[in-house]
């Protein structure tokens, strides 16, 4: 039986972060994974943890009501201070597992344009004179001069947010 796997998000290196957590923590497993572009109920650009966290508790009510899934998976980037990261949610049979991602500093360029009310992957374009970073490597391709992927660091959050599901028996 193949696991249908469905993302609150349109955004490739989101979508393809997820298929390959699922691919690497459950290689036996067939798996059908389909992005779905829900709101988040929040400001395009969260500006703390919480509005992060809410963002994407939101997205993952908005994704079960798009229809039935083996698992549902919500991604929200935010800001943290000075720092960027991401909440993952993951929801299988009413269990859930949560993780935040790798966190990585901001020049204060953009720090003041995010300020200012843009949305991160815009200012690092603006920035780094690139086209819509946020669907491919991110700010965190950018900042580490693609050592690491936005996919990635995604990846080993959502590795980390399958705890509960790699073992049922402690949660």
């Amino acid at each position: 039986m193949t696991w249908q796997i469905l993302v609150a998000s349109a955004n490739p290196a989101k979508i393809r972060a997820v298929e390959q957590c699922f691919q690497v923590n459950f290689p036996e497993q067939a798996i059908a994974v389909l992005g779905i572009s829900v709101p988040s109920g929040v400001a395009e650009q969260p500006l703390s943890s919480e509005e992060t966290y809410a963002g994407a508790k939101n997205r993952l009510m908005a994704l079960k009501q798009q229809g039935a899934a083996d698992f549902y998976v919500a991604i929200e980037a935010g800001l943290d201070g000075e720092m960027t990261f991401a909440w993952m949610l993951i929801e299988h049979q009413g269990k859930l597992g949560k993780a935040r991602s790798a966190s990585l500093m901001l020049p204060k360029a953009a720090l003041q344009a995010l300020e200012q009310g843009q949305e991160l992957g815009d200012v690092m374009d603006e920035l780094f004179g690139t086209q819509n970073i946020k669907q491919a490597g991110g700010a965190i391709g950018l900042l580490t001069q693609n050592r690491l992927s936005r996919s990635g660091v995604y990846q080993q959050a959502l590795t980390l947010a399958l705890i509960p599901f790699l073992n049922p028996d402690w949660f």
